[in-house]
This record gives C-alpha cells, structure tokens and sequence, in this order.
C-alpha cells in the first residue's frame, strides 16, 4: 500500500471496483501498475474538499476540464488536464489551440452521457477515443498528481509524464496561474 497525504492507494488492477467502467476497460487495453487507485469520501471528490480531508496540495492533483468548442455547427468536446492549483484559460489558448469561434465548459449532462463516468470523477483514463486531450505544459512536467477515477468515491494517482502520453494527448499553454 502507498500513502499520498494521508489517501491510501493500491494497484488500479487490484481494485477495479474504484473505478467507473470506461476506466477499467481503458486499464485493461492499456495494463500499468504504477496507477494506483485509493477510495475516498464521495463527499470529498472536488479538488478543495479533497485537498484539504487528505492533505493533498492542489498542485498535486490534475482536474479534468471537458470544454465544448464551437465553429459552425460542429461541436467538439475536449477534455483539458490542468493542475488543481490553476484555472483553465477557456476563451483564449484552449479556443485557439481548438480554432473554435466559441469555447465553453461543457454541459454537465453531456459529460456524462458521453464518458458514462460521474461528475466530480471524471477522468483523462478512457474518454471516447476520438477526444482530444489537451495537458497544460504544468501537469505534464509534474510529477505524482491525483486525478479522478470515473466514480466520486475513489481517486487514481498517475505521474504528469503518464497523462502526457496517453492516446490523443497534446502537451500546451492551456491554464492560467
């Protein structure tokens, strides 16, 4: 058992009901036993509540932004990693880096009908494949961070480097600090 604050964490592979079902099909094409899996308070899952029960620096954590774009009437939605310590720039990078004429935070309900994982869980682990991830310079060059697990009780610790090679992932500028 690893501790990271005081959430005790174990395999992802020993504990595949902490995590929402795409997550475990994803983890289960893509097998890796540094990601670790640690239950949680549902209560808990947003970043400052989290942050503060387990003693857990914001910039430990990576949230999972899903941004819709907007060019005509094509609609794409992203999701955008970007460390729990920082906001994401919305209407400037990510609106340029997606050439949308609008960017916005994506409808909740869309989010969950289109990753099948819970709001306060969602997670860059098994997005429909044709997303684009879009991994702020900042989680990508860190180190352990916690991220979501799909589901509100339980959270996954990866490294920055791991999130920056996932399928369909861009390192860029993407959050404001």
């Amino acid at each position: 058992m690893t501790m990271f604050g005081t959430l005790a964490l174990a395999p992802a592979s020993e504990h595949p009901e902490l995590l929402a079902e795409p997550v475990r099909a994803f983890l289960a094409a893509h097998p890796d036993d540094r990601v670790l899996v640690g239950e949680i308070d549902a209560e808990l899952a947003g970043t400052a509540a989290f942050c503060a029960h387990y003693e857990v620096d914001p910039s430990q954590g990576a949230n999972c932004v899903v941004v819709e774009a907007k060019r005509g009437e094509t609609r794409t939605l992203v999701a955008c990693m970007i460390l729990g310590s920082d906001r994401i720039d919305v209407n400037g990078a990510v609106r340029r880096m997606l050439d949308a004429r609008r960017a916005s935070f994506a409808p909740l309900d869309a989010v969950i009908e289109a990753t099948g994982m819970q709001y306060g869980g969602v997670t860059p682990l098994g997005l429909p494949a044709d997303w684009a991830i879009l991994v702020d310079e900042a989680v990508a060059a860190s180190g352990p961070l916690i991220v979501g697990a799909g589901i509100r009780g339980a959270k996954v610790l990866v490294t920055g480097e791991y999130l920056a090679a996932l399928p369909g992932a861009t390192v860029a500028a993407i959050a404001q600090r």
